[in-house]
């Protein structure tokens, strides 16, 4: 179940498939050791200001559906975008880039992906990688932020709901976190977080077509605004549970991960779960390159333009070999 199968240190270098490449500063290999205290759970503490600010959004977007009919084409296309821009913000920046450090991004992509991800609205970047870095090393365990052995609904919204336990916030805190904290576009964005949301995640979206071509402000609060936004949650949420309980595991089926190819469409990439939790240092979190991973496409290009450069990836025979000493032996994903 460890990473350490699969990443081989020795000087500062890592194996991967007979080519040599730089190791992960991340810390994403599943820690083992760590072990849950015994006796009873702490009481659940509700976090009322999130489920009431949860709530009035979800019945909000709700309102944005029924304002969908009379939403321009023009509307809905750049509904589209900014769904597109927000779900890269979070699978190609905050995941791939800073979470995991399997590719290098230049600074102009670096400043995009940071916008993007406060249009995204969730959690500074610094705070997402953290998180997500602790939910690798402690999968499945108390601290996990949201553990799926607690249910879909926990692992789906309710984690956000309650107090987060004990042992997220005191692993979080021992986790090495230098390379977020030296890089000078992550902790802008940090200290100017509240503002880039007013205006990335909801002032834009809705000026825009209001500015442009005449589009009421409440269709374009509503529509691009609330109704993208929460639908942009769900489908990060359901990586966190969909894509731990439901699906084949060809790569690793001791672990919950699965392969998820709804996940994938509407997270644009990121239900591939079983694979991500099994080479999490690979930049395509595929094994099928750009197949419903819109992620990888866009990465793939921005290597083309020059953007980016030096994407991890994880060669044939380590995959197969995996597949078949800890596969579920459905030998395919999604």
């Amino acid at each position: 179940m460890t990473e350490t199968e699969t990443r081989n240190h020795h000087d500062g270098k890592q194996q991967i498939g007979g080519a040599v490449a730089e190791t992960s500063t991340v810390e994403d290999v599943f820690d083992d050791s760590y072990k849950e205290k015994e006796g009873p759970k702490p009481p659940t503490t509700l976090v009322w200001r999130n489920i009431i600010l949860m709530s009035l959004l979800h019945i909000t977007a709700l309102y944005g559906l029924v304002l969908l009919p009379s939403a321009s084409v023009a509307t809905l296309a750049w509904t589209a975008v900014c769904y597109f821009i927000s779900a890269l913000g979070v699978t190609a920046g905050a995941h791939r880039l800073w979470s995991h450090r399997s590719y290098k991004a230049s600074f102009p992509l670096r400043v995009f992906l940071a916008l993007a991800n406060s249009m995204a609205f969730q959690n500074d970047i610094y705070e997402w990688a953290r998180d997500h870095r602790v939910h690798h090393k402690y999968s499945e365990t108390d601290a996990d932020p949201h553990n799926a052995t607690r249910g879909f609904f926990f692992a789906h919204i309710g984690w956000l709901m309650v107090r987060k336990h004990p042992d997220v916030i005191e692993k979080g805190k021992k986790l090495e976190l230098s390379d977020l904290k030296a890089d000078k576009v992550v902790m802008f964005q940090r200290r100017h977080y509240k503002l880039s949301v007013v205006i990335l995640c909801f002032f834009v979206p809705m000026f825009v077509p209001w500015y442009f071509w005449g589009e009421s402000l409440a269709v374009g609060y509503f529509v691009p605004g609330l109704l993208r936004y929460a639908v942009m949650l769900n489908a990060t949420w359901l990586v966190n549970s969909a894509a731990h309980i439901w699906g084949n595991r060809p790569y690793d089926k001791t672990i919950n991960p699965r392969e998820n190819r709804l996940v994938a469409f509407s997270a644009i990439g990121e239900g591939f779960h079983n694979y991500h939790h099994t080479f999490p240092f690979d930049y395509a979190t595929s094994e099928f390159g750009c197949k419903l991973n819109l992620t990888t496409a866009f990465i793939d290009s921005m290597c083309f333009l020059g953007l980016a450069k030096d994407p991890k990836r994880v060669s044939k025979e380590i995959i197969t070999a995996r597949m078949q000493r800890t596969g579920d032996g459905s030998n395919k994903s999604g």
